[in-house]
């Protein structure tokens, strides 16, 4: 079930039972009856068990029917053994929606799997949308609805406001919202999804993305099974102008399986799921502390930074050069200012550093106006994105606030599209007051600037991948032929495609070997064909730069008897004789198929770029050039596209339409092949194009290994 307006009933309900109601503190079923009590709620409560007449000073039902009214949704706290029949009556009842705290589902193994799915049948087939099983619940802070049985909200309440935050992990979330509450996040819905029988993040983020109130979407991720819908739905978000805030766990294959076996989600390759969120415009954070500090930044800036170029000022030279180092690894630019701007600051302060970190020295606590001219003179050209100002302690001054308060008024008014960020120490009341002039406060300058990095706009990424684009129709099948495919069936199979390859000859004898390197050109290359063989060079089957006739004749007999030598079973379909390729920059694009997310293409240099450092960039296939372009600008050797090493430049635009072409027959044939190893794919001096030299497509279900493949 996808329909959000489904959804009404479950996150705002007018009408809410407790099925498993207790009068008894540490019980599960005593707390969103004691929540919705003391915090509000406007609608009607009816506590449900068959034991008690009155629960919490509320008349008691013994069953959902015997209510006698409708109910909207229904909060579901009893043990496993009960689960099933009290959904029966829910849905007896007509109840439109479910929250369901039991746990021993999909996460206890194949037993619990079965159980969760009869559970999930009996919802779709009466119209239950089902939060959980093994869920922490849900609370929609405005309307004060505590579908949970967290303990956090007893300890303090969450501000309404812009945020809203869903996570797979009960424990996490509770956590979250106690960390939403220190650092002062408003939140407009806080959902835990649990075992995700029927609503899973995907769909939550779809209703985050409609609700009026929410501005940011914050999520804890533990996998994934629905790709296409995960994809649908970060596109809603960004297309709706409301960033997507992520941690995903399983990073590592220890974190991996450690996520499967707490909520049963699939994890799947990490590389996969940086490719989504890069490639959907989510923001990923890979540290909690980096979470709340990317969250509360979108919070604070209603307009993100027009650009990566950061403006700094501080007090402190030294804490200006660590700012200026964590600038710089994380990808942001500091302009210096410019040369008249710079003598002004020296007339006032003639020891200033007055290129960018701008250092004002402790001058600045003794006239304060200082920090105003500074800052008007770097903000005045428009050149940076943001502002960040670095105070030491400051901050801690009775003295001093009204003058930083009065800076931050005068900035903010006077340069409304400029951020401004402020570090320094001040009290709880002081920073209040700076956030709601719309001022970043940290006290650690470091975690300002990666907060300040990872909310500016990325380089070269200004565009969203629309559904359109995501699923834009694939360029025309091309039908595999018969049986296992050696390399040169798999060249004609992707030429045919429209990705260009070399051209080559396949000839079964030393003299039409001959005639064969004649018609093409020395020098030429040959290579054993056989669909068993892979790595032609382990068995000898590989030799290059051959110049004349003989030479060739000679190496058609060695590869012969090497191969019979070294791989005596293998079918052998002939010898590849093609053009000795030399003055192109080496790649390898490859094709995986995802269980979740279906086609993922890489992107690599050749050589230890890919078999020892692994720079490589991923995308979710299909997409178009432009993706390409982004996905060859993310490897850290694409120096060597661009004429490093006095090479000349590579034809860069022919590699992207090759990968975008690629991402659509991956797409196409998604269902009949399981991989694609293009390796090398050579890329020609600028204009001249560039060409599959090898390739390996590997059927579904095809055992045959597939080299470096996408790990």
């Amino acid at each position: 079930m996808s329909d959000q307006s489904s959804l009404r009933s479950l996150f705002c309900p007018s009408s809410i039972a407790v099925v498993g109601a207790s009068a008894t503190p540490q019980k599960i079923g005593a707390v969103p009856v004691s929540l919705l009590r003391k915090f509000g709620y406007a609608g009607d409560i009816y506590p449900v068990n068959p034991n008690a007449p009155e629960v919490q000073g509320l008349k008691c039902y013994p069953s959902l029917q015997s209510i006698g009214k409708p109910v909207d949704m229904v909060v579901l706290a009893v043990p496993a053994s009960l689960a099933q029949a009290a959904l029966e009556d829910a849905a007896a009842a007509g109840a439109k929606s479910a929250v369901m705290f039991t746990s021993g589902y999909a996460e206890t193994g194949p037993d619990g799997v079965l159980q969760q799915q009869r559970l999930a049948a009996l919802a779709t087939q009466n119209g239950i949308r089902l939060l959980g099983p093994n869920c922490l619940g849900f609370m929609n802070v405005r309307q004060s609805i505590y579908a949970t049985f967290s303990p956090a909200p007893n300890a303090g309440l969450v501000r309404a406001g812009p945020v809203g935050m869903v996570s797979q992990s009960g424990a996490f979330g509770a956590y979250a919202y106690s960390m939403a509450r220190e650092r002062g996040l408003g939140l407009s819905y806080w959902i835990t999804t649990g075992n995700e029988a029927d609503l899973d993040v995907a769909d939550c983020i779809m209703w985050l993305v409609a609700d009026e109130d929410t501005r940011v979407i914050m999520v804890y991720l533990e996998g994934c099974r629905d790709g296409d819908k995960l994809k649908h739905a970060l596109s809603a978000a960004r297309a709706a102008g409301k960033p997507v805030v992520v941690t995903k766990v399983g990073r590592t294959g220890s974190g991996a399986e450690a996520a499967a076996s707490h909520t049963a989600a699939l994890a799947g390759n990490d590389a996969v799921y940086d490719a989504l969120f890069q490639q959907y415009g989510a923001l990923r954070a890979l540290t909690i502390d980096s979470f709340f500090n990317i969250g509360y930044a979108l919070c604070i800036w209603a307009k993100p930074p027009k650009n990566r170029n950061l403006g700094i000022i501080t007090v402190s030279g030294g804490v200006g050069a660590l700012m200026a180092d964590d600038a710089e690894e994380a990808g942001l630019q500091l302009p210096a200012l410019g040369l008249e701007a710079q003598q002004e600051i020296l007339k006032r302060v003639p020891f200033a550093g007055p290129r960018n970190p701008v250092d004002v020295t402790g001058q600045a606590t003794s006239d304060p106006q200082l920090l105003e001219q500074a800052a008007t003179l770097m903000l005045k050209d428009g050149a940076y994105g943001s502002l960040l100002v670095f105070l030491a302690a400051a901050g801690t001054s009775d003295a001093l606030w009204p003058h930083f308060k009065a800076f931050a008024q005068k900035l903010r008014a006077g340069f409304p599209d400029t951020p401004l960020a402020l570090c320094s120490l001040f009290s709880p009341e002081r920073r209040a007051e700076l956030e709601g002039l719309g001022c970043l406060v940290f006290a650690d300058p470091s975690a300002a600037v990666r907060a300040i990095a990872a909310i500016s706009p990325r380089p070269a990424v200004s565009e969203a991948v629309s559904e359109a684009d995501a699923s834009a129709p694939a360029d025309a099948r091309t039908p595999l032929p018969h049986g296992p495919l050696n390399e040169a069936s798999a060249l004609v199979v992707l030429q045919e495609a429209g990705i260009p390859t070399m051209q080559f000859q396949i000839v079964r004898g030393a003299e039409a070997a001959a005639a064969a390197a004649e018609s093409l050109g020395y020098p030429v290359v040959l290579k054993i064909v056989s669909p068993d063989i892979t790595h032609k060079s382990d068995v000898g089957g590989v030799r290059l730069a051959l110049a004349d006739a003989a030479a060739v004749r000679d190496a058609f007999d060695a590869i012969m008897q090497s191969v019979r030598d070294n791989a005596p079973g293998a079918t052998l379909d002939g010898m590849l004789v093609a053009p000795m390729i030399r003055d192109g920059v080496e790649c390898i694009l490859g094709v995986q198929r995802d269980p979740v997310f279906g086609p993922i293409v890489m992107f690599g240099l050749g050589g230890i770029f890919v078999e020892t450092m692994k720079d490589v960039s991923f995308r979710l296939a299909p997409f178009g050039r432009e993706e390409a372009l982004r996905m060859i600008d993310e490897v850290q050797a694409r120096s060597l596209l661009q004429g490093a090493r006095g090479r000349p430049v590579a034809d860069v635009g022919a590699l992207a339409d090759a990968l975008a072409r690629l991402s659509r027959f991956a797409v196409a044939m998604q269902d009949e092949i399981d991989s694609i190893d293009i390796n090398p794919f050579t890329v020609l001096p600028n204009g001249r194009g560039a060409l599959a030299l090898d390739a390996v497509i590997i059927r579904r279900h095809d055992q045959l290994a597939t080299g470096p493949g996408l790990t």
